[in-house]
């Protein structure tokens, strides 16, 4: 009989999904089994978050190829491709080696890669390269840097490390120093990216604001930092569109402005508040889908064109026509091509895998025994999809024109590398993170792994019972 239960108890034992006991060893005991050194925690694959990767790059494969062709040469009509190519391996390498590191030494290096963001970011405002009207860009070894790509995934991580380490014991909510310290932050990025474009400011705000939402601040402190930040961004938007610059115009901008039909002595605003006058008043004109096709408003116009002529099924992978005339198809208006090659069905197909990027990451927040590294997952979810339908919005002529790459798929190697060690923050945790289902030893395991000040409990779900 005592070989019996022995023997079942062992079988019991061996059921457990996320623990390999050492043969030979007599389960008298389920405690001192748990609390063994020799106790293994199973590493998971996320598929999901895998396969979403996977049909991002194939889907760039195909698309990204014929939108380039006002980038192709007679001599290599690859090359443009193949330079994209060149990117996602090197972005495939560092999601590689961040999945493999165990997510708690990715949250100490946190504050080094903000530290590091905000640094190019000022170095470009102090002495960067000028893309279109604004300092966006420096030097690193000969290749163009955009900070404003890596700052967005600097305020999520950077969100997800104040609100982990501030989190009041056995609450859904951070103490009030937590919501000052993340205020802060926030708008000091904000005010970064401000005088550098309106776009990347708006989505760097909504994913703070997210990130507080989902990061268990009480719904009183979230509506007082929704009306500081509304105060803020309202006065600084008024100084930027109402104020006549005091500085004489360059002769770039004089150049610029009679480009794009602009009387700059009627146009209020300093520096990047002109141009946001000038979108603004162009996305808000009186029938723009029906009025004759001019030079003045010829990428918009394009971009509908080439969406109106996709309809539901597409004119066919590869067959795109407006590829040769919208200006940037392989960069700001990719999405376009996508839809006039693959259609409505193609379209959709594309927003779907984004917000099932969303949908899987609010998934495993659910499910994290401790709060980390679910606001780690929220916050790289968060740049992913909120850039994409940014995107999205502002093909579909929803947004006034501006500029935002596709995640992934649009050309541009900076952002494939910051999206890139989003992936590869998100599988980490994905991969090494304890879930409430797992068992008591695991969890009580991880929770010593964690830095004191940032173990705070995911009270999402009931805490397991064995």
């Amino acid at each position: 009989m005592n070989d019996l239960l022995t023997g079942a108890a062992e079988s019991a034992l061996a059921q457990e999904p996320d623990f390999v006991i050492p043969e030979g060893r007599t389960a008298s005991a389920r405690s001192t089994a748990e609390s063994a050194p020799a106790v293994k925690q199973r590493k998971r694959i996320d598929y999901h978050m895998w396969g979403t990767y996977l049909l991002l790059v194939m889907i760039a494969t195909l698309e990204l190829f014929s939108a380039s062709i006002q980038e192709v040469r007679e001599d290599d009509i690859f090359e443009p491709i193949i330079r994209h190519g060149r990117f996602i391996v090197g972005g495939l390498v560092l999601m590689l080696i961040l999945q493999a590191i165990h997510y708690r030494w990715l949250f100490k290096l946190i504050p080094l890669y903000v530290l590091f963001s905000v640094g190019i970011m000022v170095a470009v405002l102090v002495g960067g390269g000028e893309i279109n009207g604004a300092a966006r860009a420096i030097r690193i070894m000969g290749v163009p840097v955009l900070p404003a790509e890596f700052m967005k995934l600097a305020v999520a991580l950077g969100m997800a490390w104040l609100l982990a380490r501030f989190q009041i014991p056995g609450k859904r909510d951070i103490t009030t120093w937590g919501v000052v310290a993340c205020l802060v932050f926030l708008g000091t990025c904000a005010v970064l990216l401000f005088s550098q474009g309106l776009s990347n400011t708006i989505i760097v705000v909504s994913i703070g604001l997210a990130m507080m939402f989902v990061g268990g601040i009480k719904f009183r402190k979230f509506c007082i930092i929704l009306g500081v930040i509304a105060v803020a961004g309202g006065i600084g938007y008024i100084y930027k569109t109402k104020t006549k610059a005091a500085s004489p115009v360059t002769e770039r901008q004089e150049l610029i402005n009679k480009l794009n039909h602009i009387d700059g002595e009627d146009v209020d605003g300093q520096g990047r508040g002109r141009v946001w006058n000038n979108r603004m008043s162009a996305h808000f004109r009186p029938n723009k889908w029906a009025e004759p096709f001019s030079t003045e408003h010829q990428q918009e116009q394009l971009s509908f064109i080439a969406q109106a002529r996709g309809g539901i099924t597409g004119s066919g992978v590869g067959k795109s026509r407006e590829n040769a005339r919208l200006p940037l198809a392989y960069s700001d208006y990719v999405y376009a091509i996508i839809i006039e090659e693959t259609g409505l069905i193609g379209g959709l197909g594309v927003l779907l895998i984004y917000l099932w990027i969303l949908g899987r990451s609010a998934k495993l927040t659910l499910i994290f025994r401790h709060t980390m590294p679910g606001v780690m997952v929220m916050g790289c979810a968060f740049v992913i999809v909120f850039q994409a339908l940014y995107h999205m919005a502002i093909v579909s002529g929803v947004f006034p024109v501006s500029g935002q790459p596709l995640p992934l798929i649009s050309k541009g190697g900076i952002s494939v590398i910051a999206i890139s060690l989003a992936f590869g923050v998100m599988l980490s945790c994905a991969r090494h993170a304890v879930h409430n289902s797992d068992s008591v030893a695991a969890q009580k395991k991880e929770s010593d792994l964690l830095p004191d000040k940032a173990n705070g409990l995911n009270l999402t779900t009931p805490e397991r019972v064995d």
